[in-house]
């Protein structure tokens, strides 16, 4: 089965903990260590036939399924009120949905994906990493995390994030400040 790294919202689930995971073949210890159940984190992505049981119920994927969608972007009633409420949440890896959603619609998924890649891949050796890894598993460089890419949104996105790789992400980032 196909892995996909897309998601209705906006998520890059290509730097999911879980769905890494899964593509590294570490279900079984990744669920030990989470003291979860294996099962329970076998996925495919957002948009595959397997999701993770955290994923399964979720209301912006069933919604934009039910409506068509292939992003909730496309959507008439976007952003609404799921959506808002999501980027807006304790998770700092939800921040930035509205930003992916808008580059999504305006250039596209392909160069969204590979633009993602790049901003979750070790700026030093290339490694992919999660949302919340602060340090490289291969060179031990460091890493600009979800936490410190949501402290600089929050700070002043009117200005490129420090240690922040440059791509057209933060000039989009920039236009959408009315999402905060």
């Amino acid at each position: 089965m196909k892995t996909r790294f897309d998601s209705y919202c906006g998520l890059y689930c290509g730097a999911c903990p879980i769905l890494v995971a899964n593509v590294k073949g570490e279900v079984e210890a990744k669920a030990k260590e989470w003291e979860m159940v294996a099962a329970d984190i076998v996925c495919h992505g957002c948009k595959s036939r397997v999701t993770a049981n955290i994923c399964a119920d979720c209301v912006m994927k069933l919604c934009a399924r039910d409506r068509g969608f292939d992003f909730c972007v496309e959507c008439e009633d976007y952003p609404c009120g799921s959506i808002q409420t999501f980027q807006r949440d304790r998770f700092p890896h939800h921040t930035l949905i509205a930003v992916n959603l808008e580059t999504i619609r305006d250039r596209g998924v392909a160069a969204w994906l590979d633009e993602q890649k790049e901003r979750w891949s070790c700026s030093a050796c290339g490694t992919l990493f999660t949302w919340y890894e602060e340090e490289c598993q291969s060179c031990g460089g460091k890493l600009y995390d979800a936490c410190a890419e949501e402290d600089d949104w929050a700070e002043d996105g009117d200005r490129e994030a420090e240690g922040a790789p440059e791509s057209a992400y933060w000039k989009i980032r920039k236009r959408l400040r009315r999402f905060r």
